[in-house]
C-alpha cells in the first residue's frame, strides 16, 4: 500500500516556505510516511529546471532525489518517496454572467509533457511570478488544451468545495460539473475534497457518485505536507497512478483532517468572531450579526445546497464514525438520484502528530518543546503516519509519555470535540479523554 499527496507547492508560489525544495520535501515525505509526492508548480520554469537538475528517473513517469542531495536517512530505512509531476492553475474568467474562479490540479507523465504544456499556457498569461499562476482562462478550455497537449494527463478539480477558488465554490463556482466543463465533463474522473470535507459529506451529493475522490495536503510548507493523503494500492508508474485515479482500480481510501478543523467549513465572520451553523446562517439571510457585512458561506452550507441526500451528522459534539483502520471499514454501494453507482471506499480522520503531542503535554504544537518529542519518536519508532496509524502504545509511551499514547488513541477512536474552523481560520480540537 501506497500514501501518495499529490497538491503541493514550491517556494515559487505566493505565501509558501522558502524550505520547498525537492531534497527538503524528500526529507519531510520521509518524515511523514508519504510514498508518491507531486512536485507541484510544472509550470514555473525556474522550478521545472530545478527538478531536472535534482530529481533523476525511477519507474515509468516517476522520479526520485539523486542520492547525493538526500539530507536524511529519517526515519532509518524509510522509502525513497517518488515524484510525480503536477501543479495547480488558478483561473479567473466570466461564465454565464458570473466571475468564476477555480483552481485545476494537473497531473503529467514527465517534465518533458509539463515544457510542452507550459509553453501553451505562456502564450495565454503570465506563468514566471507565481508556482501558481492566474489565468483568464475557461476551465473547459484548460481541459481542453491540456489533453490536446497531453493525452495521458489528469485533470482534477481541486478542492471543489471552497468557497472563493473552486468548481463548486460557494462565491464564484458552478452548481454542476457540467455547468463548467459543458462537453468535456466526461473527461473528468475523480475531485479532490479539500480539507473541509470529508467522504460520507461529498457522498450525500449524489452527481458526485461518478467520481473518484482523492485527497492532498496543498501544503505550502513541508511540514504540511500529509495533512490529508490517497491510499494506492498499485505497483510504481504513472500509468498505474493514472489507472487508480481515473477508474478507481488501485484507488483504495484516503487519510482525511477531520472536515471540522478545515478553515471553511462553518459559515461565518472571522474580523466579528462570528460562527455559524447554516440553519443560522440562513435564518439571518446570510448576515453578520455583528457588522452587518455578509458571512462566508461554509463547505458544509455549500454541500448542503447541492446534496439531494442527508449531510453526515457532523455537529455533535464528538465525531467518532470514521476513525476506524482501514481493514475494518467494510466498502459498501450507494446509488444516487442519477442512477450512477459509486464505490464509497474507506477511510480515516488524522489530525497531525505535532497538534496531538501539544493537546496531551500542554504545548504550543510550533514550541521547542513538542518539536523535540516529534523528532524522538521519528527517530526511535519511525514515520509519522505509522505513529498515528499503527504503533503500539506501549512502544509510543516508552519513547514519549502516556499522555502522548493517550492522545493518539483518542484520535484512532474518534474521540475528539472541536471548536470547528470557519472564514479561512482553522478549526481547533480537543481531546476528550481526560489527561490530568
Amino acid at each position: 500500500m501506497y500514501i501518495a499527496d499529490l497538491h503541493i507547492h514550491s517556494r515559487y508560489s505566493m505565501a509558501t516556505s522558502k524550505f520547498l525544495t525537492p531534497e527538503y520535501l524528500d526529507l519531510w515525505a520521509r518524515k511523514k510516511g508519504i510514498h508518491i509526492l507531486g512536485t507541484g508548480d510544472f509550470t514555473h520554469p525556474l522550478w521545472r529546471q530545478e527538478l531536472k537538475e535534482k530529481l533523476e528517473p525511477a519507474e515509468p513517469g516517476l522520479y526520485k532525489l539523486k542520492p547525493e542531495l538526500r539530507l536524511s536517512e529519517i526515519p532509518s530505512g524509510s522509502f525513497d518517496p517518488r515524484f510525480v509531476v503536477s501543479g495547480e492553475i488558478s483561473t479567473i474568467y466570466k461564465k454565464n454572467g458570473r466571475t468564476r474562479k477555480v483552481h485545476s490540479l494537473i497531473l503529467l507523465p514527465g517534465l518533458e509533457a509539463a515544457d510542452r504544456l507550459s509553453g501553451e499556457l505562456e502564450k495565454i498569461g503570465n506563468i514566471h511570478s507565481d508556482g501558481r499562476p492566474i489565468l483568464g482562462l475557461d476551465c473547459h478550455d484548460l481541459l481542453d488544451m491540456t489533453l490536446s497537449v497531453c493525452p495521458d494527463a489528469m485533470y482534477i478539480p481541486a478542492h471543489i468545495w471552497t468557497p472563493h477558488f473552486s468548481v463548486f465554490g460557494a462565491f464564484s463556482g458552478f452548481n454542476s460539473m457540467e455547468e463548467c466543463f459543458e462537453e468535456l465533463t466526461p473527461h473528468i474522473h475523480a475531485v479532490e475534497t479539500g480539507l473541509s470535507s470529508d467522504p460520507p459529506m461529498n457522498w450525500s451529493v449524489p452527481s458526485l457518485n461518478r467520481y473518484q475522490l482523492i485527497s492532498n495536503s496543498d501544503a505550502h510548507s513541508p511540514s504540511k505536507l500529509g495533512r490529508e493523503a490517497t491510499l494506492l494500492d498499485i505497483s510504481l508508474s504513472y500509468k498505474n497512478l493514472y489507472t487508480a485515479i481515473q477508474t478507481g482500480k488501485g484507488l483504495a481510501g484516503t487519510l482525511e483532517f477531520f472536515p471540522q478543523e478545515g478553515k471553511y467549513f462553518m459559515d461565518g465572520h472571522r474580523k466579528c468572531g462570528v460562527c455559524l451553523s447554516p440553519e443560522e446562517a440562513i435564518k439571518l439571510n446570510g448576515i453578520c450579526p455583528v457588522c452587518g457585512k455578509k458571512l462566508t458561506t461554509g463547505v458544509l452550507h455549500r454541500v448542503q445546497d447541492l446534496a439531494a441526500l442527508p449531510a453526515p451528522d457532523l455537529f455533535s459534539n464528538t465525531q467518532a464514525a470514521s476513525a476506524k483502520p482501514l481493514t475494518d471499514t467494510p466498502f459498501s454501494v450507494s446509488k444516487g438520484s442519477d442512477q450512477t453507482s459509486a464505490i464509497h471506499l474507506p477511510f480515516e480522520s488524522i489530525s497531525p502528530l505535532p497538534e496531538l503531542i501539544a493537546a496531551a503535554e500542554g504545548f504550543s504544537p510550533s514550541s521547542v518543546k513538542v518539536t523535540r518529542i516529534y523528532e524522538t519518536l521519528l527517530n526511535e519508532l519511525g514515520n509519522e503516519f505509522f505513529l498515528l496509524r499503527e504503533a503500539e502504545t506501549s512502544d509510543i509511551t516508552a519513547v514519549s509519555s502516556e499522555n502522548i499514547a493517550d492522545a493518539i488513541t483518542c484520535l484512532r477512536q474518534g474521540k475528539v470535540r472541536w471548536n470547528p474552523g470557519f472564514d479561512g481560520q482553522f478549526g481547533t480540537m480537543e481531546l476528550v479523554h481526560p489527561f490530568r
